[in-house]
């Protein structure tokens, strides 16, 4: 190979696959690749038949190798793998660990919960992804709340998007920097309106494989959007899950309050580690400096001291907020100065500022 064609070489194996999000070079994609009279032919293979990627994947590499100097023209030729090359991969991708998340993981894993539904839990694990990651941080979010899944719609990936399956390995779509993971994603596209009447064995065994696998790579937080309650869910959560923390969302209103203790106490009997509680529809501040406390207030405050954590963020009330979830654009990713969006952006510094204990977890260093 020319010292031309091993520039290049380098340079296009060192572009990330926008799926994967790892170097081609590492993913074994990277066939050939010719220098000729500052010609470059560059021969890849994709994961999968008809990858979504593709187009990506093409443009990225021709302006990789481009960049080499003494290439004035690109050609991309772009193959898929055979079946063993890319079981292989999986298999690779897979690793040892049959569960990435547990016990001994340096992921951090974030628990979501709450004691009834429609208390802003979904929208609170969206914008709270989506804050940490614009932090420059790895964020992975499961949405296990199988019977009522929002996670793509709150995070804008489209119904027809649908995870890539890798011989039995599943990638992830990202959204807003944030790679995400919901059934919702698996339900034919004339069926993701519809309901999931699964029981509790189901529901285990498709938490166990959203854990197992999902290639969600090296993630410095996985976020997990749990379903309300204390139910089948959160108990196969404590199981799969002995080292999450969990962050305890409540509305204002006693209603709400006082079945949020209750989530939180399961979460500790689980050995779960509560970390604080997040009130959401709080009190808004009206144009003429009043307030408008649909809701009440204090509760949010009312489950801490219950539950021994602090309070780490009163979400208020906000139709900003509400649009942006809507349209799928999490209100932390558009900026401006919306009371909801800081009140979720000091959401995002006080979960980075809560210390993280390492003890009993090996770390990958060797002397």
């Amino acid at each position: 190979m020319t010292d031309a064609a091993e520039r290049v070489r380098a340079a296009v194996g060192a572009v990330r696959d926008p799926e994967i999000r790892r170097p081609f070079a590492e993913l074994d994609m990277l066939d050939s690749v010719e220098v000729v009279d500052g010609v470059a032919d560059v021969r890849l293979s994709l994961t999968v038949v008809g990858c979504p990627a593709a187009d990506r994947i093409e443009r990225d590499v021709r302006t990789a190798a481009a960049s080499v100097a003494g290439v004035h023209e690109v050609t991309v030729h772009l193959g898929v793998m055979a079946p063993e090359r890319r079981a292989a991969l999986s298999e690779r991708l897979r690793g040892e660990r049959r569960n990435p998340f547990g016990p001994g993981s340096l992921t951090r894993v974030v628990a979501v919960t709450s004691g009834k539904g429609g208390v802003g839990k979904s929208t609170v694990t969206a914008n709270l992804a989506v804050a940490l990651a614009r932090r420059g941080l790895a964020v992975g979010v499961l949405d296990a709340d199988v019977h009522g899944f929002s996670i793509p719609g709150l995070l804008g990936i489209p119904p027809e998007t649908a995870p890539v399956d890798l011989d039995g390995l599943i990638v992830p779509p990202v959204a807003h920097g944030v790679k995400a993971i919901s059934i919702g994603m698996f339900l034919p596209p004339g069926e993701r309106d519809g309901a999931v009447a699964w029981r509790g064995p189901m529901l285990h065994r498709t938490l166990n494989q959203f854990l197992t696998d999902v290639h969600f790579g090296a993630l410095d937080v996985l976020l997990v959007d749990t379903p309300p309650g204390t139910g089948d869910v959160a108990i196969s959560l404590g199981q799969l899950l002995p080292s999450a923390e969990v962050l305890v969302v409540t509305t204002p209103q006693a209603a709400a309050s006082g079945v949020a203790v209750r989530s939180g106490l399961v979460a500790v009997k689980l050995g779960q580690r509560l970390i604080g509680v997040v009130e959401t529809m709080s009190p808004a501040r009206l144009p003429d400096g009043g307030l408008l406390d649909l809701f009440g207030s204090g509760g949010g405050r009312a489950v801490a001291e219950r539950l021994g954590v602090p309070l780490l963020a009163s979400i208020p009330l906000s139709s900003a907020l509400r649009k942006a979830g809507d349209l799928g654009t999490p209100i932390v990713a558009e900026g401006g100065d919306d009371e909801a969006a800081a009140a979720l952006e000091a959401l995002a510094t006080a979960v980075v500022g809560i210390g993280r204990g390492l003890s009993g977890r090996r770390l990958p260093l060797r002397p």
